[in-house]
């Protein structure tokens, strides 16, 4: 019986295999022997991986993470450049060649397909010791991993009908972003990323505080239409790099840097910040407030005024005056919601019960805290999105319980546009398409440069059948978060999707669900609707049989439902507006196969 997977696949070979056999065999023999059992099974074995071909003077390992094929082949090249002097490995080079892609496994545990045919052909590209990667690849490890990747363009390789890019690794260096062609680089606005503030209160625990402190300041420069302000994962990023600031801005196309430190003692705190012209390296502005803690947001505010008064020339006016969020009565409240917002992306049930627990604790001692309730409302969401109650499920009690904090919320502070992008994902998941937009509008006018809102409004654009419209918001969420989190990539992908760009979706798909597929089953359907467009049928079958079976492993619903019933769910809660939009999603998993 043979089974598909998705997997990196990495292919080397010795360079100069038949010449060294022709000056003496045994002795080459002996060395690849040698090679195999010193370096490339020991490192095979740390990064996970499983050797399932091996040749006279090659080997083909499978890997479940691309991160770990990459570093497994630095750590073998490495290994033969400190080795090179050594009687055992003394002129063996290799060339290794690294893919991302779909793999048939057979019963022996051998592995064929065009995952492992360009892998091989990769490895053809390579210099010698160098490692040559395929685009799938580079778009995997770029953000993960500390090296620069070179680009050689797409490549014509033998008996694969479409052109390959073709990236050759290099050296250990900063990272850039993998969104380069869909993220405008140039702008007239002056462009600023704030890294974190360094804890200095001498309590490692603390760091939350610090990092809480960089976070608002972002935020308050956010609402500055004259900046475009990178957002905080992207520039989180760089905590604890060595780096100089002119790298850091050249990386994420910042004009200017801000660096700080907090130190929190008792009911005091003292924060310094000053501001980084980055080509330069020139500091233009620096400052130190010792304050009572309650002071915090005040001491966020003068920051942020400082900076655009420096870099944009300009006072707040009256209009930005009226967007500032309300601080809470009581600075417990927001260092427990910090607590649980240094922790709010685990999405385990564990860790969203613990993060509920600090936002409760917030909303209880500061009853007017708006942003206690709109964390809350997220949780609330979530475990209902996370449940599959039948084809058009009816608002359960953690749905009904979102909306009424979320609006709990904006009654509190109306001025707050997190509060406002909150409702809004709160009724489109309960399908209030004009409610949802209307808030999804008003957040985005109140804070234009947070990323967040922008890829958020993108996809509204898309709901309601306007996805041209939706891409040049998408866009400008790449440029303000270059190093987005992977659910940036479900809504562009979900646009593409849309404009009949099948290919990107389907890249864009494979790579967000490539760990855990079953938590992602609405981006499985649009995969396999993509995969069929495309005209792969016999992929869309296979990833369609495994939808099915997913689903009805986690339908809650009426217990005779049937496979169409699964993808009639799917349809309805893919959150489409328009019937034309509807019918491309179900052509899509009809061609595949699906009862749709």
């Amino acid at each position: 019986m043979t089974t598909r997977r998705l997997a990196a696949i990495l292919a080397a070979d010795v360079v100069g295999f038949s010449s060294l056999m022709g000056q003496d065999e045994e002795a080459t023999l002996a060395r690849i022997k040698d090679l195999r059992r010193e370096v490339i099974e020991p490192k095979v074995q740390d990064h996970h991986g499983r050797v399932f071909k091996t040749t006279g003077d090659g080997f083909l390992v499978e890997f479940q993470s691309p991160v770990e094929a990459v570093r497994c082949a630095v750590g073998v090249q490495k290994a033969l450049a400190s080795n090179a002097s050594e009687e055992s490995s003394q002129g063996l080079q290799l060339r290794i060649g690294i893919n991302l892609g779909d793999i048939i496994v057979e019963e022996d545990g051998d592995v064929y397909g065009d995952g492992v045919n360009v892998a091989a052909r990769l490895e053809q590209l390579a210099e010698p010791g160098g490692i040559a990667i395929s685009g799938k690849i580079c778009d995997e490890v770029r953000d993960k991993l500390p090296y620069s990747f070179e680009d050689r363009g797409e490549q014509e390789v033998k008996n694969i009908a479409r052109p390959v890019r073709v990236y050759a690794l290099r050296g250990q260096k900063p990272v850039t972003s993998g969104r380069e062609s869909r993220t405008p680089r140039s702008s007239d606005k002056p462009s600023i990323a704030v890294l974190p503030f360094t804890n200095m209160s001498g309590d490692p625990e603390q760091v939350y505080f610090s990092d809480g402190i960089s976070e608002d300041v972002i935020t308050e420069l956010s609402r500055f239409r004259e900046l475009t302000v990178i957002a905080r994962n992207s520039t989180f990023a760089f905590r604890g790099q060595s780096l100089d600031v002119r790298e850091i801005g050249r990386v994420l196309g910042a004009g200017y840097v801000v660096e700080g430190s907090v130190r929190r003692a008792g009911a005091r705190v003292r924060v310094t910040a000053q501001l980084v012209e980055a080509q330069s390296g020139s500091h233009l502005w620096a400052e130190r407030y010792d304050r009572a803690l309650e002071d915090v947001f005040a001491i966020q505010e003068e920051i942020a005024q400082s900076i655009v008064a420096t870099v944009a020339q300009r006072v707040v006016d009256a209009g930005e005056a009226a967007a500032r969020r309300r601080p809470p009565e009581d600075v417990r409240a927001y260092d427990l919601f910090l607590r649980g917002l240094r922790v709010d992306d685990t999405f385990t049930p564990e860790g969203q019960a613990r993060v509920e627990a600090l936002y409760e604790q917030a909303r209880a001692i500061d009853p007017t805290f708006a942003r206690a309730y709109s964390g809350l409302a997220y949780i609330h969401l979530n475990r209902s999105i996370d449940v599959i109650s039948g084809v058009r499920p009816q608002p359960d009690e953690h749905k009904i319980s979102a909306l009424r904090l979320a609006e709990q919320a904006l009654a509190l502070d109306p001025n707050d546009p997190r509060v406002h992008s909150t409702l809004a994902y709160v009724c489109l998941n309960s399908r209030d398409f004009e409610r949802a937009e209307r808030h999804l509008d008003l957040a985005r006018a109140m804070n234009p440069n947070d990323a967040v809102i922008q890829i958020f409004w993108a996809w509204m654009q898309g709901v309601r059948g306007k996805p041209e419209r939706g891409m040049t918001a998408a866009a400008l969420a790449y440029r303000l978060n270059p190093r987005h989190p992977l659910w940036y990539d479900m809504f562009f992908a979900r646009l593409s999707f849309q404009l009949g760009h099948y290919e990107e979706a389907a890249a864009l798909l494979e790579k967000r669900i490539y760990a855990s597929p079953a938590r992602h089953l609405r981006d499985m359907g649009w995969r396999v609707a993509a995969y069929a467009h495309l005209g792969r049928l016999d992929q869309a079958a296979s990833c369609g049989a495994e939808l099915v079976r997913e689903i009805a492993a986690h339908w809650r619903g009426d217990p005779t439902a049937r496979p169409s019933d699964y993808m009639d769910w799917l349809v309805w809660s893919s959150l489409l507006e328009k019937a034309a939009d509807m019918e491309r999603l179900r052509a899509g998993l009809r061609l595949a196969g699906l009862l749709a």
